[in-house]
């Protein structure tokens, strides 16, 4: 069995502290890929697939398949920041593999 998750995404155009903030509050997680040689991409997950996907144990030990616009990136997730009082994902960070 392989350990590839898949985690549907969308690109944000908005960055900072202001707009991470308004997507924590739709219930979304942002999040950046890069390495690879290639530009970082700024992107946000839906947090109840996320945390659906941390709860399995297996997130940290295979492959994410991003989904961001119809496009397919291969990635290993390098870091998740969680919220210290309420442990609620705040950003995660993907490493193009």
């Amino acid at each position: 069995m392989s350990n590839t998750l898949t985690l549907p995404a969308e690109t944000r155009t908005k960055t900072g502290k202001g707009a991470s903030r308004a997507l924590r509050r739709e219930g979304r997680v942002p999040a950046v890929i890069y390495g690879g040689n290639a530009e970082p991409i700024s992107i946000h997950v839906e947090e109840k697939e996320l945390v659906r996907q941390l709860n399995t144990g297996k997130f940290f030990d295979g492959t994410i398949e991003l989904t961001v616009d119809g496009q397919t990136i291969v990635t290993t997730p390098k870091d998740v920041a969680f919220h210290p009082v309420n442990d609620r994902p705040e950003h995660v960070d993907f490493l193009r593999a």
